[in-house]
């Protein structure tokens, strides 16, 4: 039985290539996937998103807007990483022919955790924004979602946004707050400690049997590469989003322990970091499993071959 799956983003470039994995996979029942303010406004990752799946010829999966702002924080995008549109520039002549759904993400959220118990498997590659707010609005759902894997969160590193915040965590911490306190059974996160192994380079991209996606790839990829080389001189950019598709589709490509995670969102220097208490120090029950590791070549060998399907 396909695992039933709903995919939150706020269509960047990473995110577009999650959405493609596990479109792709054909291993899950795509409930929806519901967009949120992050990298890009909420308009812009809806229209990227419709893009991406025009992009694949198909138009049954649901597509329904969410928060498009975070809970208490000003609006932080990153079009100096993803560009203007969101894609590096490489859909811009697409266009989008089908619409998305009436309706508001939180709520779709609660509605399909509560008509498929212990069923639905949530992959959150933006900020936590949509999820805290469906959260707040029906607190039960946390007893029944099968699981939640989240990209966002830096445990044992450095940032990517300040040098201790990652991203998604950082634009809304408030609402990683609660998402982590809101005790889900099940919990993964998917942090910078292992994306930042799983580097996609040119020897991946000309891997792509599918010259359409090979060259939408390439091209939404080439700015995102140039700023990576820049600042780590290796010509290549992480699989974040696409990371936490590949968790759900094979566990057992992260290695896991669960610890008492939260969030910081008072600090003057630590705004939006992640806090992992892995000596037990806090004396608080673990709450999150959090990747340690990666297989990159076993990640890569199933994109590859799931992309060329």
């Amino acid at each position: 039985m396909k695992k039933k799956l709903i995919l939150d983003v706020d269509t960047g470039i990473d995110d577009a290539i999650g959405i493609i994995l596990a479109v792709k996979s054909q291993q899950f029942d795509m409930l929806g996937i519901t967009t949120v303010n992050g990298n890009v406004s909420l308009d812009s990752a809806t229209q990227n998103t419709l893009k991406i799946l025009e992009l694949l010829d198909e138009k049954d999966i649901s597509v329904i807007k969410g928060a498009d702002a975070p809970i208490l924080r000003k609006r932080f995008f990153e079009h100096k990483i993803h560009g203007a549109d969101g894609l590096g520039g490489a859909l811009k002549d697409v266009k989008v022919t089908q619409q998305c759904d009436e309706g508001f993400a939180p709520d779709f959220i609660i509605n399909s955790i509560l008509s498929f118990p212990h069923e639905v498997t949530l992959v959150m590659t933006g900020p936590l924004t949509n999820l805290a707010m469906a959260v707040k609005k029906c607190p039960q759902i946390t007893q029944y979602v099968k699981e939640v894997i989240f990209m966002g969160g830096v445990v044992q590193g450095y940032g990517n946004v300040t040098p201790t915040a990652e991203y998604n965590i950082y634009v809304d911490p408030e609402a990683a707050k609660i998402v982590l306190q809101a005790g889900f059974e099940s919990i993964t996160q998917v942090g910078l400690d292992v994306t930042r192994k799983a580097l996609l380079t040119e020897e991946h991209i000309e891997l792509i049997e599918n010259k359409q996606l090979a060259d939408y790839i390439r091209k939404s990829t080439l700015d995102y590469r140039q700023r990576y080389f820049e600042r780590n001189g290796v010509w290549a950019c992480a699989m974040h989003d696409p990371l936490a598709v590949g968790v759900a589709l094979k566990s057992e490509l992260v290695k896991r322990e669960k610890f008492y995670v939260d969030v910081e969102v008072r600090s003057e220097l630590c705004d939006g970091q992640m806090v992992c208490d892995f000596q037990n120090r806090l004396m608080k029950p673990e709450n999150v499993y959090v990747c340690l590791d990666v297989n990159v070549e076993a990640f890569f060998d199933l994109f590859i071959r799931i992309i060329n399907s």
